[in-house]
């Protein structure tokens, strides 16, 4: 009874994917049949929602971190989450709000790279800095080409 308390408390307080709830009731000290049943539990009573998650997550990064979408993508794969729920999570993600988020980060560290005599080099620190952020490898190239 303490772990299905203490697993609901563990999935309320922000949301979960399948792959962190599982771990966590394996550090509980459950089951692989009891891991099942409590997952299949938390499913059903709304509590646990790989899409919500997905959605929350891609939010999250994007707004707080400032990730883009090659990055998120790559982090929701290795949590285990489906294709359909990462193409949902991206197009939350607003275009016009994504572009500017690019165009602030590149003027940004170009501002920061100003010192930089040799104009090779400056670009490819922006670029290398730009596809770190999880930036697609175009839209960088792009915005380069338009001499930011």
């Amino acid at each position: 009874m303490e772990i299905d308390k203490a697993i609901l408390h563990y999935c309320k307080y922000q949301e979960r994917c399948h792959t962190e709830v599982r771990n966590k009731l394996y550090e509980l000290g459950c089951s692989t049949n009891e891991v099942g049943q409590q997952i299949s539990e938390l499913i059903n009573a709304g509590v646990l929602n790989e899409e919500r998650f997905a959605v929350a997550y891609a939010r999250g990064k994007f707004r707080m971190k400032q990730w883009g979408k090659v990055k998120i993508k790559q982090q929701l794969k290795f949590r285990g989450i489906s294709e359909y729920c990462i193409k949902k999570a991206m197009n939350e993600i607003d275009p016009d709000e994504y572009d500017m988020t690019l165009k602030k980060l590149a003027a940004k560290k170009t501002n920061e790279l100003r010192n930089e005599k040799n104009v090779f080099s400056r670009k490819a620190k922006l670029y290398r800095f730009l596809m770190q952020k999880g930036f697609e490898k175009d839209l960088i190239i792009d915005l380069i080409n338009q001499g930011i």
